[in-house]
């Protein structure tokens, strides 16, 4: 299975990219840092919720109803004329719900790696939300997961994919920098280069951005 980064370099993730970018009024090579850098942290915090029986029924419910990958089916007509704000509302539930009371300090991060303003962040988010539950929803359907055990199969396969192991394991440590179990725990404080830990966030994100 490709890896959700591998899927932004696809033609699809070039249509979410320039739609995101557009919606956003950000250059398209600012949203593409932002979404490759958020993408993964979005859905190691997705793998991590679902380690709990609630959190991997709530998942599954969503991805099996509301997200059911259908949004994936008319990404022009999404961002035709503007996101409709049903879809930023569901949006902004999404993220609240994955991300917790670490959500702005997941925007802040993000604003400050990608060098555009944090609300502008906050709105990528908001439109890229609803795109990756119905990414999910997608994959759902095509691999039959409707169990805990086949939803975090998925969700590794995906944040794997491709690319080095390291990088997963990277991500889960990013969401619980001191091991005390809280999602995101200190994200902001590592992407901004609070950590100097080898082979962390500042290591990924070379990899990802050529070194930047």
């Amino acid at each position: 299975m490709s890896g959700i980064l591998d899927l932004l370099n696809s033609d699809l993730g070039k249509t979410i990219i320039s739609g995101v970018s557009n919606q956003t009024n950000q250059p398209q090579n600012k949203t593409q840092d932002v979404l490759t850098m958020a993408l993964p942290v979005l859905m190691a915090a997705m793998k991590k919720n679902a380690n709990t029986p609630q959190g991997a029924e709530g998942l599954l419910s969503a991805i099996g109803n509301k997200h059911d990958g259908s949004i994936l089916d008319n990404l022009g007509s999404l961002f035709e004329g503007g996101v409709d704000s049903s879809v930023l509302n569901d949006g902004g539930k999404i993220l609240g719900h994955v991300l917790g009371g670490k959500q702005q300090h997941v925007e802040m991060a993000l604003s400050q790696k990608s060098g555009i303003d944090a609300g502008s962040v906050a709105q990528i988010l908001k439109v890229a939300a609803p795109i990756l539950m119905g990414i999910l929803g997608n994959q759902a359907k095509k691999q039959n997961v409707n169990s805990a055990s086949g939803l975090e199969g998925m969700l590794g396969g995906l944040l794997g994919g491709s690319s080095a192991k390291n990088d997963q394991n990277f991500l889960e440590s990013i969401l619980d920098a001191n091991g005390d179990g809280s999602v995101i725990d200190d994200v902001a404080g590592m992407v901004l280069g609070g950590s100097k830990k080898k082979g962390g966030l500042g290591g990924l994100l070379g990899g990802l951005f050529g070194g930047k």
